[in-house]
């Protein structure tokens, strides 16, 4: 999975790093990206369950998407796909795998991670720890904007807003000093402090996602970039914060020692573009969770019960109250890619 574009700023140097006190961006870079990093060893799939690992019809929404940026840019000769934070691969074969083959020879797939290419990966899929720059298509980040690194803020005893720190060898925290001007700029505007803030309010700080964000759509030359992620707009930001850890399926406390993934919900509309659920957007890309009628399973039982399977992995895709309240973030690199996502 690829790390932000900018680094975290430097933590103190020396022997005893474990045990130094850092901000939750230095520390979650060093443990996720760092040399022996947790995506840099680790497949996200052994450790999470996403929507392109849920069931093939995600890859097959996002070929249709693709399809649609296609047609809106005129058909050019050679058309792309950027898969970002892509794993192990997955979604770029799922993709490459659902399109027809008239159209396949003329699109140039990019998976792209800092984990190394896996075996017996499409031939077809270009693997590269970067972005292809000055691409036209469409660049999909399922899930990567959730982990890349941001510092987490909370109120000091006179009320203004400082940066936590964290020591990595157990997860320790306290405050540490006022944010500077960028952060704190950030926080007023997206993340506001309340005069009345409860008990244990955080925030994170999500500047860095959103250069993150600019610097991977502006690869494209034209086309479409869109992340889909679990997070949250203005008026609906959790009082305590969202950071925590996932370790073999399960949710562990955030310890930044490169034993478990660090993420934080992602505070979208901070983020140039136009929001969407997820449950909209892949009933839009023909993605329903509708049951097959019963008089199927007379005519036709064997595709009765492939019909009745894809919609109960459609389902799952679309739930409200699951994947389906995921949100899209569309941001147009061309003014023909405008609207291709209710």
């Amino acid at each position: 999975m690829p790390p932000a574009p900018d680094p975290a700023p430097p933590a103190p140097a020396g022997p005893r790093r474990a045990d130094s006190w850092v901000r939750w961006r230095t520390a979650a870079e060093r443990a996720l990206y760092g040399e022996g990093g947790f995506f840099v060893r680790e497949r996200p799939a052994a450790h999470f369950r996403t929507s392109v690992h849920a069931s093939p019809l995600f890859a097959t929404a996002v070929a249709r998407l693709l399809d649609r940026v296609d047609a809106a840019l005129g058909r050019p000769a050679q058309l792309a796909f950027v898969d970002m934070a892509a794993g192990g691969g997955e979604l770029a074969a799922g993709v490459l795998g659902a399109l027809p083959a008239a159209r396949a020879g003329r699109v140039r797939v990019h998976a792209v991670d800092l984990g190394p290419r896996p075996a017996g990966l499409d031939p077809r899929v270009t693997w590269s720890d970067r972005p292809p720059r000055d691409v036209v298509g469409l660049l999909l980040a399922n899930e990567w904007l959730d982990n890349v690194p941001v510092d987490v803020a909370a109120p000091g005893p006179d009320g203004v807003p400082r940066y936590v720190e964290v020591r990595p060898r157990d997860g320790a925290e306290r405050l540490g000093g006022p944010l500077d001007a960028e952060d704190a700029a950030w926080l007023a505007r997206w993340w506001p402090l309340p005069e009345d803030a409860p008990a244990g309010w955080r925030a994170e700080l999500g500047a860095p996602r959103e250069a993150a964000w600019r610097e991977a759509a502006a690869t494209l030359r034209a086309g479409l970039a869109v992340a889909v992620d679990y997070g949250h707009v203005s008026g609906g930001r959790p009082l305590g914060g969202t950071l925590t850890g996932y370790r073999d399926g399960r949710q562990v406390r955030p310890v930044p020692d490169g034993s478990t993934d660090l993420t934080s919900h992602v505070a979208m509309d901070a983020l140039p573009g136009t929001l969407t659920t997820q449950r909209a957007a892949l009933r839009a890309l023909g993605v329903s969770g509708t049951r097959p009628p019963l008089s199927l399973a007379s005519a036709d039982p064997a595709g009765y019960v492939r019909a009745l399977a894809s919609a109960g992995e459609a389902a799952e895709l679309t739930a409200p109250d699951g994947l389906g309240a995921f949100l899209w973030l569309a941001t147009p690199r061309d003014p023909r890619c405008e609207h291709l996502l209710p």
